[in-house]
């Protein structure tokens, strides 16, 4: 019997793969379609509201500066998936060819990884602020921060580029393949696969504790320190002020590393293919529309570039 996965038998391989839609009514399709763009359009001005934020010389420091990389990360990271949904959500079913799928799957999991990484650095930069005041402008330079944020990058690069490449060697069983989501995640892909997909379980398994258990303990144990220090502050202002920006930052580890971590690193015989696009939903609106919204609201200093970034503005089309 044939799998229902497959659409056109050819032992030759796959050559192109569809996206299974979300639902077969026209409605409920539009307003799904609007709903989602709506989202996008918000995750685009809010992380593009940070970045420009960051151009106000007020804010050239190395907590803004790792903010803005991450709103960019964010900006990069839902442009590779949203498109290509909003395309395919009304049952078109617009093939994919393998390499347009293998190369979506390497940016998008990069760019997660990257994301991991930041918040981590930005868990350290926090660290040598409120621990070793004294000595954060010697140890936080400009140099040191964009070597941090480089060498993050290349770190997921190198990481996600292999576990790639090691996902398509593995042998399909069709020339058309319907996939049970709305990208070309690594799960869903695996589902697919003819041959034994144990070996790539267990990488991803552990590209996952490189990318989210270990940078979650650094955090963790960063944050230790943190509450101690910011314990034995006597200032009142300095204590609230410490407390406010760690707790927008915990917020936003404790959404990026709970949807992930649940995405990838629960066991495949407890996840179904509707709970892992669920979840995937969450990585790819919630959490970037959310982690800028968690540092602006609370923010004084960005609301106050932005402002004053506006009315530049104005006072330069005014003359």
């Amino acid at each position: 019997m044939s799998s229902p996965n497959i659409l056109h038998l050819n032992q030759s391989g796959p050559t192109e793969f569809v996206f299974r839609v979300f639902t077969t009514s026209p409605k409920i399709q539009a307003l799904l379609f609007c709903f989602f763009l709506l989202l996008y359009v918000m995750i685009l001005c809010a992380n593009t509201a940070i970045c420009v934020a960051f151009t106000h010389s007020s804010l050239h420091t190395p907590m803004y500066f790792f903010l803005s990389n991450l709103s960019f990360l964010e900006i990069c990271f839902t442009t590779t998936v949203v498109p290509l949904m909003l395309s395919n959500i009304f049952g078109a079913q617009k093939p994919i060819p393998l390499t347009g799928c293998s190369a979506q799957m390497f940016i998008f999991l990069s760019l997660g990884a990257s994301d991991c990484f930041l918040l981590a650095i930005m868990a350290y930069d926090r660290y040598v602020a409120i621990c070793h005041p004294l000595h954060y402008t010697l140890i936080m330079t400009k140099k040191r921060c964009t070597q941090l944020v480089v060498g993050s990058m290349s770190l997921a690069i190198l990481l996600e580029l292999q576990l790639t490449v090691l996902i398509w060697t593995l042998p399909f069983c069709g020339h058309i393949l319907e996939i049970n989501h709305f990208m070309c995640d690594a799960p869903p892909i695996l589902r697919l696969a003819c041959g034994d997909i144990k070996m790539q379980q267990a990488i991803i398994f552990m590209v996952g504790i490189f990318v989210l258990i270990i940078p979650f303990l650094l955090i963790s144990i960063s944050y230790i320190f943190i509450a101690n220090t910011i314990l034995r502050i006597r200032s009142a202002e300095g204590s609230r002020r410490a407390f406010s920006t760690c707790s927008s930052h915990l917020s936003a580890v404790l959404l990026e590393y709970g949807s992930t971590t649940l995405l990838y690193m629960r066991p495949r015989s407890s996840t179904s293919e509707d709970e892992d696009r669920q979840l995937a939903l969450v990585n790819t609106f919630v959490v970037p529309l959310l982690n800028p919204l968690i540092y602006t609201l609370r923010n004084k200093d960005i609301k106050g570039a932005l402002k004053k970034s506006m009315s530049c503005k104005r006072a330069s089309k005014a003359q």
